[in-house]
């Protein structure tokens, strides 16, 4: 199982957003290329980047710090936030991200992500945000009535490489992932699922990790915070 370090960025730093609230932010890096190198030299070989502004905008609005952080970076890396043109999906992969996770639009032009996964297959990752099990879109400001697992057998079938699962009501908080949800989704599926939201000690980790067949869980605030030492977690897993 990987662990996967976020560098959510806004305003070209690197930020935390407790639950997802603009208005709640804590830089951690003004430099995000500082934040691939130190998870690259802990041990990290996939980063999870979130282009947060472009998540509200709808566009790509960080790409001079996604950039940097690829020429940082030695690993594979995903980038997400507001993707939802072809253009977008072009530039990221050109600039090269491994691949491109797409939210909102996934629930919302099913059709596109047919369309996307036909034009770059294997590099596109469908996040899909949930809360109580039904997806939630537009940066966690709407919730729907499409059932998570629902939408990611149907992404499934158009050919996208894996999944990004976040329990929207536990991101952030550090109370610990759903492990049910998590692990429902995992054995729904035949993609990578990679975890994400909530994880705040080495012991959600450890839990994690014994879900079979789980491919990554994403971890944010509790490596920024020093809840969790990134190095002793991959260590503990690659046992």
């Amino acid at each position: 199982m990987q662990i996967i370090p976020a560098i959510d960025l806004k305003d070209g730093k690197c930020v935390r957003l407790r639950q997802g609230k603009f208005n709640e932010v804590t830089i951690y890096y003004d430099k995000p290329e500082e934040a691939a190198l130190r998870w690259q030299n802990e041990g990290a070989e996939v980063l999870h980047v979130v282009d947060l502004d472009g998540a509200k905008e709808g566009k790509i609005s960080n790409l001079p710090s996604i950039k940097k952080i690829r020429e940082a970076f030695g690993g594979a890396i995903e980038v997400g936030g507001g993707i939802r043109r072809i253009e977008d999906i072009e530039l990221l992969i050109s600039s090269g991200i491994d691949r491109v996770i797409l939210g909102t639009v996934a629930a919302q032009s099913p059709e596109f992500v047919k369309k996307v996964c036909k034009k770059f297959p294997e590099r596109i990752i469908v996040g899909i945000d949930a809360k109580d099990g039904l997806v939630a879109v537009k940066g966690w400001v709407e919730v729907t009535k499409i059932k998570a697992i629902e939408l990611a057998l149907k992404m499934q079938d158009y050919g996208i490489w894996g999944i990004i699962y976040t329990d929207i009501s536990r991101d952030g908080m550090l109370t610990g992932p759903n492990i049910e949800a998590t692990k429902a989704l995992v054995e729904a599926v035949k993609v990578p699922v990679i975890a994400s939201g909530g994880v705040s000690s080495l012991e959600d980790i450890k839990r994690l990790a014994q879900i079979e067949n789980l491919w990554g869980v994403i971890t944010g605030k509790a490596i920024y915070s020093g809840a969790i030492n990134l190095k002793e977690a991959i260590e503990m897993v690659n046992k």
